[in-house]
């Protein structure tokens, strides 16, 4: 027997009784049981158990019409029923039970912009366990860097096909040769856009992995041309004889303020253990090391990085060039969000098959 459902307008549910305990909560994790054997679904429930058959209808309290699923999917409010809805749907049908997050039922529920608490296959609402917080937005929803959070991000695209996204905080580290290894006040020219050592040490390349070997000079007295982001952070430390600012300066001539953000990022990374390198071939800021011996030994870069200030918007589709560029040559995603004092906040964004 198909059962129908009764929507409480004032709760904001739909009511079903009968035995849709034991149909629909206790069998296969919808909505939440009240008195007896009623349970209350949520309207993305409801429309999915109207587009499956196993509800017939939902009455309406204040007019008394009949919903099937087409009537009850047009009277729902908000441009996100459709997106989420798919979502709901895509996920049920790999094995997931899922609620939205606002919901009583779900166990210690996610905080921001989520929308569903999708739980880990074969366990439900009633299980306590949680295995995505999933926030769902169309592939035209902008995303600002201050809404990131740790959740999986479902982007719908204009043919409904879903891309999901694992989104997480990250605390890059490494072990590679600290500060200490460096050298004192090596010779050194300030030239347009990058800088110029004279007879370095060889283990300021070797070693530490600074800059790149001038070709065309014997590599045992070798000549290092460093980027700027290099070089300010070693006349900082001392280690070449340029005054610091006077590099920092020259940064903010070729590139802006742009400049002072990535060399906040880039001292950070140093300070970590972890060495960056351009990531220009990658379409990226960054490429990153975080175990460096020796250059002879080196392995491949574990992280592309993006550079952003704090109040950066994310388009969707730049997030998958990102991810998808990232993806195919073998390293994980990370943005940097830099704040007007400097700090810093790092979010990974991998693909995701739930």
């Amino acid at each position: 027997m198909t059962l129908e459902g009764r929507f409480d307008e004032d709760a904001g549910v739909v009511r079903v009784g009968s035995d849709a305990r034991q149909r629909y909560h206790d069998s296969r994790g919808y909505g939440y049981p009240l008195e007896g054997n009623e349970i209350a679904l949520a309207p993305i429930e409801a429309a999915h158990l109207l587009y499956r058959g196993d509800l017939e209808a939902v009455v309406d309290d204040a007019s008394g019409d009949r919903l099937d699923f087409r009537a009850f999917a047009a009277r729902e409010p908000g441009e996100k029923f459709g997106v989420r809805f798919l979502v709901y749907a895509d996920l049920r049908s790999r094995g997931f039970y899922l609620s939205p997050a606002a919901e009583p039922w779900v166990p210690d529920p996610p905080e921001g912009a989520v929308d569903f608490a999708v739980f880990p296959r074969g366990k439900g609402p009633r299980d306590g366990e949680t295995e995505y917080a999933l926030r769902v937005i169309g592939e035209r929803t902008d995303v600002p860097a201050s809404d990131l959070e740790d959740a999986v991000l479902a982007v719908v695209d204009e043919e409904s096909e879903i891309t999901y996204f694992d989104v997480s905080s990250r605390d890059p580290s490494g072990s590679s040769t600290p500060d200490a290894a460096l050298p004192d006040g090596c010779e050194a020219d300030l030239l347009a856009d990058r800088v110029v050592v004279w007879e370095p040490p060889l283990s300021l390349y070797e070693t530490t992995f600074y800059g790149q070997p001038l070709e065309g000079r014997e590599y045992d007295e070798p000549t290092l041309q460093l980027s700027l982001l290099e070089a300010a952070f070693l006349a900082e430390r001392g280690a070449i004889d340029l005054d610091p600012e006077t590099v920092r300066d020259r940064g903010h001539e070729v590139e802006g303020e742009r400049f002072a953000r990535r060399l906040a990022v880039y001292t950070e990374l140093r300070e970590r253990d972890v060495v960056p390198k351009t990531g220009y071939k990658f379409g990226a800021d960054f490429r990153t090391y975080a175990d460096v011996e020796s250059v002879e030994n080196l392995g491949h870069s574990e992280l592309l990085l993006r550079v952003h200030p704090d109040d950066h918007v994310f388009e969707p589709r730049d997030l998958a060039l990102d991810v998808r560029l990232a993806h195919g040559v073998r390293k994980t995603m990370v943005f940097a969000l830099v704040d007007g004092a400097g700090g810093i906040d790092w979010w990974s964004v991998e693909r995701l098959t739930p």
